[in-house]
């Protein structure tokens, strides 16, 4: 039996029906490669769950019980594109998302469905409290890959790839608000390379909490509260230049003066963080 699917990649839509149910999700990958231009190794498809985790490569397409023309969010960047992201960050230039993102944004609030997937993902997914969140404290969230640490290059320890002021990053931000990491893929590498950076058991911070991609949910939410610095990669080249962390625990302690953060675009921050100094 064949297998169609439509996948949601940088605003537009990609129908495949050329796989059947013994093809695999590597197959489906290969396939989007030939429309995108987007390698497989640099796929995320959103949504592509066996028994709550991603779908490995290997796991044949019939398995996943996919409705006919289903529609699955792609997240990466091609090839060519990257090249630019790879360059050493430019000191005044806007900031760079760390995926090629240009999907209409849902309000999730007026969506009943997309309410229901929230409830489902907070009353199934477990959070493994690792220390107490404070009273009067602000929840800081924090991405892993290539917000703290450079996952693509090779090194012979992580060390080697942490980024710039991290630590200095992360005991500034815990006078203010309660840290928790995250990143889209399984918590046993979380916690691995957490314990390598000395993150988990640093005696100047504490983390609250860790997620992982079992806590996604296939929604886009508006950018109100997200701040997006530029990716550290390459990190052989970019170490001695870049100050990203240095700068971002500045913003933080500035807003976190404020009683409110809803009149906020973190999309600006390093303009308002300007400001602020020169004032």
């Amino acid at each position: 039996m064949s297998v169609s699917v439509i996948i949601k990649w940088g605003g537009q839509e990609y129908s495949i029906s050329s796989l059947s149910e013994e093809d695999t999700v590597m197959d489906l990958k290969q396939s989007i490669k030939t429309l995108t231009g987007v390698l497989p190794e640099r796929q995320k498809l959103l949504g592509l769950k066996v028994k709550g985790k991603p779908a490995e490569d290997e796991v044949k397409l019939g398995s996943l019980k996919l409705k006919p023309n289903t529609k699955i969010m792609m997240m990466g960047t091609r090839e060519e594109s990257l090249e630019e992201v790879l360059a050493p960050p430019p000191e005044n230039d806007d900031v760079v998302n760390d995926f090629d993102i240009e999907e209409e944004v849902i309000e999730v609030e007026n969506r009943e469905e997309n309410l229901a997937k929230i409830a489902r993902r907070v009353k199934d997914y477990k959070v493994e409290e690792l220390n107490p969140p404070r009273e009067g404290k602000r929840l800081l969230v924090l991405d892993v890959d290539y917000t703290l640490f450079d996952h693509k290059s090779c090194a012979e320890t992580g060390q080697e790839l942490m980024r710039p002021y991290l630590h200095e990053f992360l005991t500034s931000a815990y006078e203010d608000y309660d840290i928790v990491i995250w990143s889209a893929t399984s918590m046993k590498w979380i916690d691995a390379k957490m314990k390598e950076l000395g993150v988990t058991d640093n005696p100047n911070y504490k983390i609250t909490f860790m997620l992982d991609s079992a806590a996604m949910i296939t929604v886009h939410t508006p950018k109100r509260g997200v701040v997006e610095i530029r990716p550290f990669m390459k990190a052989h080249l970019n170490r001695e230049k870049d100050r990203e962390l240095y700068k971002l625990a500045q913003y933080l302690r500035e807003i976190a003066k404020l009683e409110d953060f809803s009149g906020l675009n973190h999309k600006h921050w390093e303009r308002y963080l300007s400001k602020r100094q020169h004032h």
